[in-house]
């Protein structure tokens, strides 16, 4: 057994993205239509159990770092206890969790004494009746109350994901970017990737990352800063003059990351997704549940991950939300 996973183009693939449900309760402008999706079936959805079996046999190929993710991963009842059994894997390094947050105040606590490192909250508004229209749903979700839950607890870093749409939200990046003078937090502007049906977010609400910068630069001169200590992603960082918080920008639309992507995605039916937007994905579920070894599946599915996703082009492999695979 090799001891590192190397795709076709000589990427190190480290980094695994799991998906342990498709259902969310949120149901975001750009993420999933109003009337959310065909839900998958319980008995074809991945236990924990199962989870990390397929984590255990993957992670002596060369993977160090775990995501969780969903749909929103908090609804999934119990997930200390995925959180517990992935910790137990000796080679993973690092446990993080993408979450809307809005369960955090409760179970940041409990998450953290299983293990779990830090956490992304994605937060598109700070106004309450703007996250309602956007996500859909009225839950009473105020990100910096989450983000300090989350603080609290010792998930450390805390990173916000704001997707910047023109004309929706993008008159609040100076609101998020003046959290970075007070709080110890990443704000990281993504630019909207529009996919699938989600017919009412178009290319013209793309705000590109160069003018996000722009508008941030309004509070002060920024300098590139080399990140918060813990990542796994994409984002070019900066930081105002006086912060304690750092600014980052994820430029899937402008400036593609492709050549450096270290990471698959592991969907909740037990799919092996190489890249968010292509259409390549292997089955690891069946032939786990009957005790076949993986590794041969894994290392064929490396060998045609894509070099670069086709996003650009419109050919998003099938996918009507990106709930279906966690983002």
């Amino acid at each position: 057994m090799t001891s590192t996973s190397v795709d076709q183009f000589g990427r190190n693939i480290e980094y695994l993205r799991i998906s342990v449900t498709d259902k969310c309760n949120f149901r975001c402008v750009y993420c999933m239509p109003p009337e959310g999706l065909q839900w998958l079936p319980k008995s074809e959805v991945l236990t924990y159990e199962e989870i990390a079996g397929i984590v255990g046999q993957l992670a002596p190929l060369g993977l160090s770092r775990v995501r969780i993710t969903g749909g929103e991963p908090t609804i999934r009842p119990e997930l200390e206890k995925l959180v517990a059994m992935l910790r137990a894997i000796p080679q993973i390094e690092d446990i993080s969790l993408s979450t809307n947050g809005v369960k955090l105040p409760e179970i940041a606590q409990q998450l953290r004494l299983a293990g779990l490192d830090r956490v992304n909250i994605s937060a598109d508004s700070l106004r309450p009746e703007r996250i309602n229209r956007i996500s859909r749903r009225n839950l009473d979700f105020d990100p910096v109350s989450s983000a300090i839950a989350a603080q609290k607890a010792g998930l450390d870093p805390v990173k916000i994901n704001v997707v910047v749409m023109r004309g929706i939200n993008d008159d609040e990046i100076i609101d998020f970017a003046r959290l970075t003078l007070s709080h110890p937090w990443h704000i990281r502007f993504i630019e909207l990737m529009p996919v699938g049906n989600m017919r009412d977010i178009t290319w013209d609400h793309v705000v590109p990352s160069d003018e996000v910068l722009e508008r941030v630069a309004s509070l002060g001169n920024l300098s590139s800063f080399s990140g918060p200590p813990r990542g796994n992603g994409p984002a070019s960082y900066y930081k105002i003059d006086g912060a304690v918080g750092s600014v980052g920008v994820i430029t899937p639309m402008t400036h593609t990351y492709c050549s450096s992507c270290n990471r698959v995605r592991l969907t909740a039916d037990g799919r092996l997704r190489t890249c968010l937007f292509g259409d390549h994905e292997v089955s690891l579920r069946d032939a786990f549940r009957s005790g076949l070894d993986i590794e041969p599946l894994f290392r064929a599915a490396l060998a045609a991950k894509p070099l670069e996703h086709e996003l650009l082009q419109m050919k998003v492999g099938g996918l009507r939300a990106l709930s279906q695979v966690g983002g």
